[in-house]
């Protein structure tokens, strides 16, 4: 059932959120996620669609139209196209970021549509799932050799003696930022030796953390994440998760959930025990 068309101000309770802070961290989360099953021009659009939403946090109404125009101005005339917002459209839907409404004017013809961002589901892991691409394997890490020979691959020399170093397709494990700990770089690295990939986990450990009042305790964050984890690969190997990193991200929030209350029965914040 279509609802009728009006100022943003009267769909206010669509919106899931309490503040702007609020969904903002809702969208770092589902970026953190999803970020790289859009495009770069998909991108683009939900970014900018976002920050539509942002007079009431996680409702936007405006004309695609508008958001089109405000990105070809943005960048300076190298917008994207109304099929590539539309496609955004379609695979935030599919992905569970968003839930559109259709609108109609008062005579009855169709108006812009009604975009409400929904939360990110991070109260608990992912329902388990078989793997429907058995393509979707762990990757073991290369032997020596095999790093070794790529390594050369990406090296040439010319007639004069001079050394021409290619741009490699993917950066190994060797690039991670130093702001990662070692230890949960190694253990990632073990089955995933791609600096991206190894960055996105400790994002999602450092989101999980922060949700937790964890950000500032560095060794108890490590001590989370790497079990987290290792608890992950096992259900991988298994073939009962379908996203990985979503999934790792529900087992993190578990287990600083636990911590936090084990911490306070520590301290003596038992039943029987609050005066």
């Amino acid at each position: 059932m279509k609802i009728k068309s009006g100022i943003i101000d009267q769909f206010e309770h669509y919106s899931h959120f309490a503040s702007l802070k609020e969904f903002n961290t809702h969208m770092e989360l589902w970026l953190a996620v999803y970020k790289y099953e859009f495009s770069k021009g998909e991108l683009v659009g939900l970014k900018r669609l976002a920050r539509f939403a942002a007079k009431k946090p996680g409702v936007c109404n405006a004309k695609i139209g508008t958001m089109l125009k405000a990105i070809h101005e943005e960048y300076a005339g190298n917008g994207i196209s109304r099929s590539t917002f539309k496609r955004m459209i379609q695979r935030a839907i599919s992905l569970g970021i968003l839930t559109v409404h259709e609108t109609e004017r008062k005579n009855g013809s169709q108006s812009s549509n009604l975009y409400v961002f929904n939360r990110f589901p991070a109260s608990e892991p992912p329902k388990e799932e078989k793997l429907n691409h058995p393509n979707k394997t762990i990757s073991l890490p290369k032997t020596k050799n095999q790093e070794n020979n790529k390594r050369k691959e990406n090296v040439h020399t010319d007639t004069t003696g001079n050394f021409e170093v290619k741009q490699p397709d993917t950066l190994d494990d060797t690039f991670t930022s130093d702001r990662i700990p070692v230890p949960f770089k190694q253990a990632v690295a073990y089955f995933f030796p791609e600096v991206r990939i190894i960055e996105e986990y400790w994002k999602m450990a450092r989101i999980a953390a922060y949700r937790n009042n964890y950000e500032n305790d560095l060794e108890k964050v490590v001590d989370t994440a790497i079990p987290s984890f290792k608890q992950m690969i096992s259900k991988l190997k298994a073939g009962s998760v379908r996203n990985p990193i979503s999934y790792y991200f529900g087992i993190l929030m578990k287990k600083f959930e636990v911590l936090y209350f084990e911490e306070l029965f520590d301290m003596g914040f038992c039943e029987g025990e609050w005066s």
